[in-house]
């Protein structure tokens, strides 16, 4: 058939059935994403003849003799469609996957269509940004600013990637063509728990196309975990790459390589398999009693799980005081509360799902094309599961759209590298949106009981948390995310006596896994309800009650045990955070609620605190030369997923060397070109590679400063300055071409991640709840952060505002469904509720204002902590209105209905 794609004629063949997005990426037209292949969010839109289409669920031969434009097709990134240059002006993108969709149909609104842009833009959806930023960019906004030589840090700058993500130019992992390349597609278990007992891929291997059938007769005999950290000891080793024991529903039992996917799917269909199904546990709190059936009673102390004949992955008991004495003191002179909160699975959403490409390069060496969040530690991995040196094993990431965690696993390079070294053939494995929900972690699910007493003056007397985290059918990142989730929720707060029980359990449900937050979200929830039900109690604000407890400077950091390893106070802004929040609160804002007696209006708060750093090492090399044209190029491991990372890392680079970030050319998540990085997740990008990024500038504008002092036969003690183009030596000035033949004019920098800073937070909502209906209708939303020395305002404004986005779905509906048997019932996006564009309200931000003496240029991170203290917060702000305290997120309007709802006779 013909058609035009972005004004060039295409004469091409599309297959029976074929949906138009397939269609032109297989032209290689590769702006146009896979977000769902089911047109519910909009990341594929197109422009056919002017109008926007998700071209996912529009069949190819629709566009016979039709114009079709992509985001590639508005513009080109040194010429610009006004939309595309708005999105630029107004930071109106994170990760950026989403993007060239939502330019495509922002780019054809009419004047009535831009005015209701809730309507307008609801089949475009976005998981970072919380859509504030995509308003301003629709209504031509401008919050960007220009650079300044070496005072790039602190200025709102576009992403260096910006022209190329607005119209399409910036490659993700798949947006490539690969010669031969060959596909992935996996057969799943039926069953929750079951043994195989019979396996026959003969048939599938003879269908033409299929070059190979992995099972388990294929895998390596080495056991490792999914979860990635720096010393891969920290996360237990219980799973395979095949494994003959099956303990989830829809876990690999075979996998087809084919030139193809429909040819791999017809394959599947041709697998023979027999199983030998075993009871299973789907409740941990029935996993971990006796006589229950354990998932990993076979593996031994090598394999560091805590006790796997108790199903139990981790746990951890401990008390510092005397907590019954505690909660007596307080019964006698205050108040104490006590109850247990539940939260859900919460999918991760990362508009790209999980991919990669793999193939043997010219020197026979496996390399990886990953949408990973630690390629480093994704190589180390692969090196030791398939027992080959590091230097034979080269992983890099394009730009990836989105993480929030979930790509802090490797879920799908061991079976690619596997693939690739059984057939020596490229192979690409790419998760559907459908496995997303079923077959990648989750966030874990937790019960947490807290009990918190306080005497009369609302001074903390006693402080307890009691956690059950369901680990899934895997321990993944079970044992961090519960030390995690139980140290800086309980640590915020002083209390002489405090104690933690929690345990993380194995069940045959799907695995959970690192979630933003990492833990704390869930275990925050808790505790911060149950201070503002003893604030309550007592009759004392919810603010002073924190005020009076939290931790200050000089306090111990106290959760089962004290703190005696690397973690300080950097800095502290939590008291301004509580005064900005609050003051914010009191003044309002013009929202008002919706007419009616059954309305009821309330305000809720919560506060927060996370380290900085994840603890036991994050390490960053980075590498800094002078180019020609007075470029400097700065090498660094950190991946880009929307963290905005590479501007802060350019940013601080041009803040040391006297330039702007346009002169920093980031070369950066290649294994082979940039020195180690333990990798892009606990926050750290800022403050461990970014203090990297900074000491190597300082240390090459030294040298700078040598070299020029020698070239202009200048005295060794002579002042320089550096210029974007020059050396200026007592008053001559030496250009910096002229020093590139000295060269190779080169400094390193080094960080290992200690010690570690502690950041706060403090949400505050204004709601108004409909008693009728359930409804929770947000008027206000607050947050205020300590972020230190804001190196990036815009940037940093959309961390927080993606953080209470994406906070506020989980809080408010998002919920992945199981059967209780181990099926997900809702494993798309139109049956999971992430928020869009009229769900969201716009968040104030308020900046404490601080200077941390361990980040570069004093600051801090601030990527996962915003979501922590919103869930409760809302929870808070809905009792306040109604009375009704919710113990259970998500707060449904149903849920909220039940509770605040009278219950009604029925005699």
């Amino acid at each position: 058939m013909k058609l035009t794609v972005d004004g060039q004629s295409v004469d091409a063949d599309a297959r029976p059935g074929q949906c138009l997005r397939t269609f032109l990426r297989e032209q290689q037209r590769f702006a146009v994403k896979k977000g769902c292949d089911a047109g519910d969010c909009g990341a594929c839109s197109v422009l056919l003849d002017g109008a926007p289409v998700h071209s996912c669920v529009v069949p190819a031969h629709r566009a016979e003799n039709r114009e079709v434009t992509t985001a590639a097709g508005l513009g080109s990134p040194d010429r610009l469609h006004p939309v595309q240059q708005q999105f630029v002006d107004a930071a109106g993108f994170q990760c950026g996957f989403c993007t060239p969709g939502m330019v495509v149909t922002a780019s054809a609104l009419d004047s009535a269509q831009r005015a209701d842009l809730p309507r307008a833009l609801k089949g475009n959806l976005c998981r970072c940004t919380g859509y504030r930023s995509v308003r301003d960019a629709v209504g031509g906004v401008c919050t960007t600013e220009s650079d300044s030589a070496g005072e790039s840090f602190g200025r709102s700058i576009p992403a260096p990637a910006a022209t190329r993500v607005v119209c399409g130019a910036e490659p993700y992992t798949l947006d490539l063509a690969v010669d031969g390349l060959t596909h992935i597609q996996i057969l799943g278990s039926p069953h929750p728990h079951a043994r195989i007992t019979r396996l026959d891929t003969s048939a599938a291997e003879r269908l033409p196309g299929v070059h190979a059938v992995l099972t388990h007769r294929d895998s390596p005999d080495v056991a490792f975990s999914t979860a990635r950290h720096e010393f891969r000891t920290d996360d237990p080793d219980d799973t395979y790459v095949f494994d003959t024991i099956l303990r989830f529903r829809g876990q690999r039992v075979a996998a087809v390589v084919a030139d193809s996917v429909d040819i791999a799917r017809r394959a599947l269909q041709l697998i023979e398999a027999e199983y030998e199904v075993l009871e299973p546990v789907f409740d941990p709190d029935l996993a971990r009693r006796p006589g229950a059936p354990l998932l990993h009673g076979d593996k031994g102390a090598e394999s560091r799980i805590a006790d796997p004949a108790r199903n139990l992955v981790a746990e951890v008991h401990g008390e510092t005081g005397d907590l019954a004495a505690g909660l007596a003191a307080a019964r006698g002179t205050g108040a104490v509360v006590e109850g247990t909160w539940q939260t859900q699975r919460v999918q991760h959403t990362h508009l790209e799902t999980h991919s990669a490409i793999g193939w043997l390069d010219s020197d026979g060496r496996l390399t990886l094309r990953s949408s990973t969040q630690v390629p480093f530690l994704v190589r180390d991995e692969l090196a030791h599961l398939f027992s080959l040196d590091r230097a034979q094993v080269r992983v890099f990431t394009a730009r990836v759209g989105g993480g929030f965690g979930a790509k802090q696993e490797m879920l799908v390079e061991d079976l690619v590298a596997l693939a690739v070294l059984r057939t020596g053939r490229p192979v690409q494995y790419e998760f559907t949106r459908s496995d997303q929900f079923t077959i990648a972690p989750c966030r874990h699910p937790m019960r947490v009981s807290v009990k918190v007493g306080a005497d009369g003056d609302g001074t903390l007397t006693a402080l307890a948390v009691d956690v059950l985290s369901d680990a899934g059918a895997y321990g993944n990142h079970s044992v961090g995310v519960m030390f995690h989730g139980c140290s800086e929720s309980v640590a915020l707060y002083r209390s002489p006596n405090k104690r933690v029980d929690a345990q993380a359990v194995y069940t045959n449900n799907l695995p959970s896994g690192a979630f933003r937050g990492y833990g704390l979200g869930q275990i925050i929830f808790a505790v911060e309800s149950a201070l503002d039900q003893l604030a309550a109690e007592l009759g004392i604000d919810p603010f002073e009650l924190r005020r009076r407890n939290v931790v200050v400077p000089g306090d111990d950091f106290v959760d089962f045990e004290v703190e005696h390893g690397d973690l300080t106070y950097g800095s502290y802004g939590l008291d301004q955070c509580l005064d900005l929040a609050e003051a914010a609160l009191r003044r309002g804002n013009d929202a008002l609620p919706p007419d009616g007696p059954q309305w009821r209006v309330g305000e809720g708060m919560a506060a927060s605190m996370i380290a900085t750093i994840p603890p036991r090492g994050h390490f960053a090399d980075v590498s800094c030369t002078l180019v020609e044209g007075g470029r400097y190029e700065l090498r660094v491991g950190t991946a880009e997923f929307g963290n905005g990372t590479t501007t802060v890392h350019a940013q601080l680079a041009a803040s040391a060397l006297g330039t702007t970030a346009d002169r920093i050319t980031v070369i950066q998540s290649d294994t082979d070109v940039a020195g180690h990085d333990t990798g892009a997740f606990g926050s750290a990008g800022t403050v461990v590679a970014g203090k990297a990024v900074h000491l190597a500038g300082t240390r090459l504008r030294e040298q700078l400063f040598e070299v020029a002092r020698r070239v202009a036969g200048a005295a060794e003690d002579s002042d320089c300055a550096l210029t974007p183009d020059a050396v200026v030596v007592a008053g001559r000035i030496v250009e910096l071409d002229k020093l590139v033949p000295e060269g190779p004019l080169r400094a390193e920098g080094h960080h290992d991640g200690t010690p570690r800073s502690v950041v706060f937070n403090v949400h505050a909502f204004r709601v108004a709840v409909d008693t009728v209906t359930g409804e929770v209708r947000i008027l206000q939303s607050i947050q205020a952060a300590d972020a230190g020395t804001v190196l990036n305002p815009q940037q940093c404004r959309g961390q927080v505002e993606g953080g209470v986005a994406q906070a506020i779905g989980s809080a408010l509906y998002e919920e992945m469904l199981l059967d209780g048997a181990g099926t997900v019932l809702n494993p798309q996006l139109r049956n999971y509720h992430i928020p869009q564009l009229v769900d969201v309200p716009d968040t104030e931000v308020y900046f404490a204002d601080t200077y941390d003496e361990l980040g570069p240029h004093g600051a801090k991170s601030m990527s996962e902590s915003p979501y922590n203290p919103v869930a409760p917060a809302l929870a808070n702000a809905i009792a306040d209105a109604t009375g009704a305290r919710l113990r259970r997120v998500p707060m449904t309007p149903a849920a909220v209905w039940r509770a605040a709802s009278p219950p009604v006779s029925t005699y």
